[in-house]
């Protein structure tokens, strides 16, 4: 049985002691027990309608950046590979949409224009409830690709 959003959810963390968090929006799979998604279709459909537009606005500025490029599901989350290497993945959290990795190559490539969005040594998070930035993600995906075909082994 999935737990409403007005009921709270126990978690289990690392220490392996119980904490109670209030359900406040659609639960991740790992909460519910529920299958993890097995495509992107899957994963599109388990969004709420208002995440799963930005997330489809995401995944169109990520295909037309990289063209060929393969869409699969990496570590439960969309993800695109390119000349025969991982390229990008994307997921939609609470108060955020993540895009992995930052490369080197993007962090020196966008400099200050991406610095405001990089949380972590690979993660670039847009804000929930903004803008997505889909000319930004553009840029990172095309710098991304063409780190992956010069590394494109024959």
């Amino acid at each position: 049985m999935v737990p409403s959003q007005a009921e709270a959810l126990c978690v289990s963390g690392p220490s392996r002691r119980r904490a109670v968090r209030p359900v406040d929006g659609p639960l991740h799979w790992k909460e519910t027990g529920i299958a993890a998604p097995k495509s992107v279709e899957d994963y599109l459909a388990a969004l709420p309608d208002e995440r799963r537009v930005v997330v489809e606005e995401l995944r169109q500025a990520i295909r037309a950046a990289a063209p060929g490029a393969t869409e699969l599901i990496s570590y439960q989350m969309p993800a695109f590979k390119s000349h025969g290497q991982f390229l990008v993945s994307y997921a939609a959290f609470k108060n955020h949409y993540s895009l992995f990795p930052a490369s080197e190559a993007v962090v020196e490539a966008l400099g200050d224009e991406l610095t405001p969005f990089l949380s972590g040594k690979g993660t670039i998070r847009f804000p929930a409830g903004e803008s997505l930035p889909v000319n930004l993600v553009s840029r990172i995906v095309q710098i991304r690709f063409a780190e992956n075909a010069a590394a494109e082994r024959p």
